[in-house]
Parts: C-alpha cells; structure tokens; sequence
C-alpha cells in the first residue's frame, strides 16, 4: 500500500490514529449486556482495560422511538418478573446519571468509550459527553436522518456494513461523506455462522473506499476469525463482551468472556508483529544461520 492510500485512510478516535500502519483499534461492545445494572458495566470496563482493549462501547436508545407502537404493551418475562415490551427497554437502558458516572469511570481507568445511537435524540444525548466517535449500527445503516445527524457532530462515524447491499453501503458512504467515515465489514446474525462471515469482504471494502478505513466488527463465537480479519488487512476489530455467556440477553452467546478478551488482544498484537513491512530483510537472527548452513555464496 502506498504512502499516499495510508495517509487517505488515517483517522483519528479522540487521540488514537486508526488506519493502516497504526495499531488496530480494539473495541469491546458492551452493548446492553450490562442488562441495565451498573456494576456490571463498571466490571466489563475494567476487564477491557486490563485486557489491553483501546475502548468500551454501548448501544443508545430512546425507547418511545425505537421502539413500533403496536409492541409497547406486548409482556414478556425477563428476569425481573414479566413485563411490557417498553418497560423492558427501558429497565435496560441507561440514563444520564448513569452515562456521567460511566463516563467519569472511563477517564479514570483510561480507556475511551462511546456509543451506538439508534435514533436522532440519542445522537443528541451523547453529545453532551463529548463523545470521541459515533457508531452506526448496521441495522440504522438505511437511517438517513440518523447518519446525517451523526455526520453533523462532525466527529467521526463507524459504519458496520451487517445485512446491507452494496448499493446502500455505497449510499451510506454517500450520505456520510468519506473524509470523517470508517466501515465495518460484519455479518448481523447472533452467533454468525462461520461459512458466512465471508472476511474477503474486508479486501473487498479496501478497493472499493480506498479513501476510507476498514474493520471487522464479528458476531461469531471463537477468536481465531477475528484474528483472521487482522490479517486480512482491518484497522479496526469490535467484539460483544460480557462477564458470562450465560447471562440473561440476546447479545450474550456471541460475546466474548473476560479470559477471551485477553487472548483476543494477546493474539491481534502478535498477527500485528508477525505482518512486517512486506519488505523482505535478511534480519540479524539469520545471519548465524547463513554463516552455518549456506554453503555457496549468492550477489549482494
């Protein structure tokens, strides 16, 4: 890759670069497996930051607009007794209060954090936190109104590209601008099916935006496709963590437990050591072996 691509596809998370010759950008994705208890997000922060993950992120909702009317009064069992559909969203869903005192967390454990907005008012929300970058989910990719509103914080947007057509990914680049955007290869199904999670895409994203950072953002169950991702060429790599798979939540099986998150990031820095320049150098170590075992002497 040229010097010239690589500076084009440089963006900058708060005071992280994010692009090709940088480290890649680790995300962990909290996402509501806190179930709306902030114990638990305090402990996913810590396991990500003791894991060497470079930032934490929710998902935002306002619930009276994300969710359809005609669900509101629909009851489910949760495991704080049976409930409507909206009090449930709303029980797990994160107030004010609760983002100052995540927010003040984050700053002093050192990790960066931001979120998923899914609609206009929670882009507005988070700006109140000077939130670093904004995520677009794959499911809003479609959401003019909410990438534009994204777009005009003028801080930089993640795009996942999940169960979305080349034709709206091209229109949500489009709608996004290319100068402040990074995408996200990803495939939306929870768990992801391994013959599915088609990681060639990551490539095939690279020459279509040459202008434009690539990740994975993996849905799968196992690390070794996301190790796999890296070395396909993404920037960026986002994984669901939780403190137990077990735990109540449709994001759970797919996360990655705390012992996960350290060999997620033990494994993504090695992958980033072991790719080199793609110069090929005769290193020092070699040189005893030269000397020991080539018996006829080449050019210079």
């Amino acid at each position: 890759m040229t010097t010239e691509i690589a500076s084009q596809r440089l963006r900058n998370i708060g005071d992280r670069p994010v692009g090709p010759g940088h480290p890649v950008y680790i995300i962990g994705e909290i996402g509501i497996n806190h179930n709306g208890d902030l114990n638990n997000a305090f402990a996913l922060i810590d396991h990500a930051q003791e894991a060497g993950m470079d930032a934490v992120k929710f998902q935002k909702r306002t619930p009276e607009v994300c969710t359809p009317k005609d669900q509101w009064q629909i009851e489910r069992d949760t495991p704080w007794g049976r409930m409507t559909y909206i009090d449930y969203r709303y029980r797990v869903e994160f107030n004010e209060d609760d983002y100052s005192a995540i927010d003040a967390y984050c700053r002093k454990v050192g990790i960066q954090w931001f979120a998923s907005p899914w609609d206009v008012p929670s882009v507005e929300f988070l700006a109140k936190f000077d939130s670093p970058v904004y995520k677009i989910a794959s499911a809003s990719l479609t959401d003019d109104e909410l990438l534009i509103a994204a777009r005009d914080t003028g801080k930089p947007v993640i795009q996942s590209t999940g169960m979305s057509t080349p034709e709206q990914i091209a229109h949500a680049v489009e709608v996004l601008g290319s100068s402040n955007t990074l995408l996200m290869h990803a495939n939306s199904t929870y768990p992801a099916p391994i013959d599915e999670l088609n990681l060639r895409m990551i490539q095939t994203l690279m020459a279509e935006y040459p202008d434009i950072p690539v990740g994975y953002s993996g849905h799968e169950t196992g690390l070794q496709t996301t190790i796999a991702a890296v070395a396909l060429g993404a920037t960026s790599i986002e994984r669901h963590i939780t403190l137990d798979r077990t735990m109540w939540g449709s994001d759970q099986a797919a996360s990655v437990e705390p012992a996960g998150m350290h060999r997620l990031v033990r494994d993504v820095r090695a992958i980033e050591a072991a790719l080199g320049d793609g110069v090929k150098h005769v290193y020092p170590g070699e040189l005893a072996a030269m000397k020991k075992l080539r018996r006829v002497g080449g050019n210079a």
